[in-house]
């Protein structure tokens, strides 16, 4: 089966829901803030309800610093908006600058950015010199990111890993936010002999480069398969390239089962990453779109490339992996921690015909990445509910072009809409269709995760949101005495990600502004 989407649920039902979250999260940012010593790291993960540090990477940081944030931005409690700024002004600023990971987005526009935005929507008053240091984190920080280059052939290449320059991580999708954000401050990264380096071109080319090696795209129409295991919408967490010649050489997992099986947490950065970067660039005017193109010599145009080429295996990407993820889940949305997970096949066969278990005998389910992708079916959904909107293909409406491509692959119907220089009314009906799909998948999960047996109600657990896992290969997350597997423990990633996906939600509920990384730079 897949999930069960409820076509009756709305933002406004899951109001009560998402204040009752946020009463629990103020409890848990509170005792986290109480006894948690900077000097033993970042929080990562919980132990027996506590938070403990534990990681490869300082990545988690801009979570805990960011769900302070949210909060204030969904509350109006002042006293976090003092936390989030105050830590963040404190103990940030070595992730501005630090060179060695691909977390640049998660850890500063989750603090640096979030605080920026709040100050240009008149939540926090204005201030010229916040404003500045704000605006420079985040310039700096976007060019660090985009610093850590591996090129490839005609231009291209990818932002690697903290494994070295041969690996591409999916995560790193949702990491483009800072260059993204550098970019619209009119940010560059300056390289050897004065070349400016376009924030934008080195987005768009690691996008590419993950939607052609981290993404499947099924067997082609002669029958050809990329290997065996070619299924379209699945997501290898890890691509690896040789160095020597710049070919790709396999697909890998770090935190999922096999390179052959899919992470479900790597899914779920799939779908958002590709869903706010499709969101981005459909906001840049024409003239922000064409100053972004420098001397990359595969995108160095006159103008800039036409935006519906360079996108096209952004969208695909964004609604296989959409599509994919609502087909391996389990009815309320819930996927297991992989797809691929040795014991699986002693679950009942019929396991995702209904709510998954996360007490169950034999694998953990992953709840961040349910929290995680949520939002990106929540984007996805509403990227096409606007473009079904102006039955107009005027040239600044590419979108539409995008979109009906993904709705009728064989083209017909949007030829014929195109050359009328409109959308039919019957493709317009089928587009918003698909676009209330995904918004409802994402409600669906949602109500799921703000309840139990998801949600944490016990005052004495500073965790979030239940059930959630860290790295199931390396054997780093709690078993508790009588469970057979990981369960009933939280993560910083999915704590915030809980959060952000609610305060998207309450402010779609209450007509606010809609919530985009991008909009602490209007």
């Amino acid at each position: 089966m897949a999930i069960k989407i409820d076509n009756k649920l709305t933002p406004r039902k899951l109001l009560p829901a998402i204040e009752r979250m946020f009463e629990l999260s103020a409890q848990k940012i509170l005792s986290i803030e109480k006894s948690w010593k900077p000097a033993d790291g970042t929080p990562v993960f919980t132990v027996k309800g506590r938070y403990t540090s534990r990681g490869w990477t300082e990545w988690t940081q801009g979570f805990q610093f960011g769900s302070a944030i949210l909060q204030f931005d969904a509350t109006g409690d002042e006293r976090f908006l003092d936390i989030g700024r105050r830590k963040t002004i404190e103990l940030m600023a070595s992730h501005v600058s630090h060179v060695g990971v691909h977390d640049h987005g998660f850890n500063n526009v989750s603090t640096y950015g979030n605080l920026l935005r709040l100050m240009h929507e008149g939540r926090i008053a204005w201030n010229d010199r916040e404003k500045d240091f704000y605006e420079l984190a985040l310039k700096v920080s976007g060019a660090v990111q985009a610093a850590r280059w591996t090129p490839l052939s005609l231009g291209s290449g990818y932002i690697y890993s903290f494994n070295g320059p041969h690996s591409l991580f999916i995560d790193t999708m949702r990491s483009l936010r800072s260059l993204a954000v550098a970019h619209k401050l009119g940010h560059a990264l300056m390289g050897e002999r004065d070349r400016r380096i376009s924030l934008l071109e080195r987005l768009l080319h690691h996008a590419h480069t993950t939607a052609r090696f981290n993404i499947y795209e099924g067997p082609r129409r002669d029958g050809v398969r990329r290997d065996a295991y070619d299924v379209r919408g699945r997501t290898a967490h890890e691509a690896i390239f040789n160095l020597n010649d710049g070919s790709f050489r396999c697909p890998n997992s770090q935190q999922g089962y096999s390179p052959f099986s899919t992470w479900t947490r790597g899914l779920a950065w799939a779908i958002l990453g590709f869903a706010e970067q499709l969101e981005f660039i459909a906001a840049l005017t024409a003239g922000e779109w064409k100053v972004g193109f420098g001397k990359e010599p595969a995108l160095d145009e006159e103008d800039g490339p036409e935006r519906k080429w360079m996108l096209g295996p952004l969208f695909e990407a964004a609604f296989f992996t959409a599509e994919y993820y609502m087909s391996i889940c389990c009815t309320d949305g819930v996927p297991m921690w992989d797809t691929g997970a040795p014991n699986l096949h002693r679950l009942p066969a019929n396991y995702r015909d209904r709510p998954a278990v996360p007490f169950n005998k034999w694998e953990p389910v992953d709840s961040s990445a349910a929290a995680i992708a949520a939002q990106g079916l929540i984007r996805l959904g509403n990227l096409l509910l606007k473009t079904a909107q102006s039955d107009r293909l005027a040239p600044d409406h590419w979108e539409h072009e995008l979109a009906s491509s993904w709705f009728f692959p064989h083209g017909k119907k949007f030829k014929t809409a195109y050359e009328a220089d409109k959308l039919a009314e019957s493709d317009r009906r089928e587009m918003r269709r698909g676009g209330m799909k995904l918004h409802q998948a994402g409600l669906t999960i949602a109500r799921t995760l703000l309840a139990n047996p998801y949600l944490s109600t016990n005052a004495k657990h500073q965790g979030l949101l239940l059930h959630s896992v860290y790295h199931r290969p390396n054997g780093w997350d709690y078993i508790a005495p009588g469970q057979k597997v990981p369960n009933g423990e939280s993560s910083m990633w999915g704590d915030y990600h809980l959060r952000e996906l609610a305060l998207l939600i309450q402010r779609e509920a209450k007509g606010q502004p809609y919530l985009t990384f991008f909009g602490c730079v209007p």
